[in-house]
């Protein structure tokens, strides 16, 4: 069968991934098997006036709704339901600390997000929690922008408030304006060098209900080109905040060989030697404990269609207590190569998502079971499948009904 593949992205990483398996590119008014989109294309082929309807043999990168996990209010959104729909249940996952801590109680295995608040809606909630402490920073971000644009930081609420009166935004909930989050600013961030740094980590999901998705062995950290300093006087140099490399690339110290940019295996060397290994396998712990949490709470509410699949890139922050904090989660990560390291990586997170998202003759089909044997998952890493461990749960009580499996460890 002749596999006809088109894209919206005029990227050497993609086009030469799909020629080398013999693909032959066409436009998107002709029959297609495989679409890399964008999510406005998305957007508009799933739309109800498009009246699309997709045929066995297609396949394309987005799933319909994937802006519940994409769009910072969104994914804060959900986070929240989810963790209060786990409390309302009694399930052990929604533990909480005692109250009499500083900032009262925190949930004990689901605290991976910073405070955050929508605005306009929660801006009381905001006031309230600001005034408890009012020497905090916080990091203001609109929801529907990436790439760093239109992003600040505040120390002081009158910050909020005059910038609310430039920008003529009323901070009414009544007022559709455009919604911003607004987050407790990570102030103890772990330094190399003494810079500052974040993990792109690239997920791979192939189903939402059940669950199934991949972590990529070759995710990066991003470094800031300034050293890090909290002083009111840097607090609005985006340099020494800010790890996007759409940011630190304009910077007079920005280094066009490596990028700014560290491989996960080094970083974790680094950790390993200056840390202990005991502690640095923790840390990936918690981060494979995070992402697979995360999506968690927005399997229940994504449009889980078997003709979608999707590629999520993670920005994830450590603390220097080694905690890892989910910052947000882009829906189309960049596929720009900025070095020759990325390069490479990229073509081979493309190259290894098809491998995992075709079944064994590569021909897109969506009646597929959408389980890749071993030997297809290349740098990719399986973090959960619903499927498989509800099979071995079954096979697990058949055989023994008074013992229950774990093979699930997720649940």
């Amino acid at each position: 069968m002749k596999i006809c593949f088109c894209t919206d992205l005029d990227k050497s990483v993609l086009i030469s991934n799909f020629e080398k398996r013999g693909w032959v590119q066409v436009t998107a008014d002709d029959d297609w098997n495989f679409y890399w989109a964008g999510t406005g294309t998305c957007r508009n082929i799933f739309s109800v006036d498009s009246g699309y309807r997709m045929h066995d043999n297609q396949l394309i990168n987005h799933f319909p709704n994937h802006y519940e996990l994409s769009r910072k209010d969104l994914l804060v959104k959900n986070i929240k339901r989810y963790r209060k729909d786990l409390e309302r249940d009694g399930n052990p996952l929604a533990e909480k600390t005692e109250a009499n801590i500083p900032g009262g109680s925190k949930y004990l295995y689901l605290d991976f997000i910073p405070i955050t608040f929508v605005l306009p809606a929660d801006y009381n909630m905001f006031v309230e929690e600001y005034r408890k402490n009012p020497q905090s920073t916080w990091i203001m971000k609109p929801c529907g922008k990436s790439q760093g644009a239109g992003i600040f930081l505040i120390n002081k609420l009158s910050k909020l408030k005059r910038w609310s009166r430039e920008a003529k935004t009323s901070f009414h909930p009544q007022i559709g304006k455009e919604s911003y989050v607004i987050s407790r600013y990570i102030e103890n961030p772990l330094l190399i060098g003494g810079k500052k740094f974040d993990l792109r980590l690239y997920v791979l999901v192939t189903s939402f209900r059940p669950l199934k998705a991949y972590l990529f062995r070759l995710g990066f950290c991003r470094f800031c080109t300034v050293k890090y300093d909290t002083s009111v006087t840097e607090l609005d140099n985006m340099y020494v905040h800010l790890t996007n490399v759409s940011v630190q690339k304009h910077g007079g110290e920005y280094n066009n060989h490596h990028g700014g940019k560290w491989s996960v295996q080094n970083l974790r060397l680094y950790l390993e030697g200056t840390r202990g290994k005991e502690v640095t396998d923790k840390l990936f712990g918690s981060i494979t404990w995070l992402i697979v949490h995360s999506l968690k709470a927005v399997s229940s509410v994504m449009a889980s269609d078997r003709h979608c699949f999707e590629c999520y890139g993670y920005d994830i922050i450590i603390d220097n207590t080694l905690k890892p904090w989910l910052v947000e989660v882009n829906a189309s990560p960049s596929l720009t190569s900025t070095t020759a390291n990325d390069r490479i990586l990229k073509y081979k997170l493309i190259d290894n998502i098809l491998s995992i998202v075709l079944p064994p003759d590569g021909v897109p089909d969506v009646r597929w079971s959408k389980i890749p044997s071993p030997d297809m998952l290349g740098n990719f890493d399986l973090l959960i499948d619903e499927e498989i461990a509800a099979q071995d749960d079954s096979i697990h009580n058949s055989n023994n009904g008074k013992h229950r499996s774990n093979s699930n460890r997720w649940k």
